[in-house]
């Protein structure tokens, strides 16, 4: 039970980390927003859910709880670079139209990631707990 904690944590956190460099010299300062970003390099959601069916299939194998962790990383996966992506597309638009209607109230809206994004973060995960199955 504690490498699948373990696993999720570094994974989770670390892309999240990741991100926060990123971050740091893209624009040379960090607010505490940028703790819980969404969207950008890499997707710490996919690196999560990667993360926990493979170390969850490196300790059980092909139990339930594999089955079960496959398909919601198959579904948070989908919806990063899908779903999300779109909405946060479409936020970004409304933004505009608002501004040229000369309308002061901007809205909140929370981008998804690229495909790259989720690859790369799906990849993390699955090193994440390769990591902590071979060497912990």
């Amino acid at each position: 039970m504690e490498k699948i904690i373990l696993t999720i944590l570094l994974a989770g956190f670390g892309a999240q980390l990741i991100k926060l460099i990123i971050l740091w010299f893209k624009h040379k300062n960090l607010a505490w927003h940028d703790l819980v970003v969404t969207g950008g390099m890499p997707s710490s959601h996919s690196a999560f859910v990667v993360s926990l069916a493979t170390i969850i299939y490196l300790v059980e194998g092909t139990s339930t709880a594999f089955a079960i962790s496959l398909v919601l990383a198959f579904i948070i996966v989908r919806d990063a670079f899908g779903v999300r992506r779109t909405v946060g597309e479409e936020g970004m638009l409304i933004n505009k139209i608002m501004k040229k209607l000369s309308l002061h109230k901007e809205t909140h809206f929370s981008m998804g990631h690229t495909p790259l994004q989720v690859v790369v973060g799906a990849i993390l995960g699955f090193l994440a707990a390769l990591g902590v199955f071979y060497w912990l």
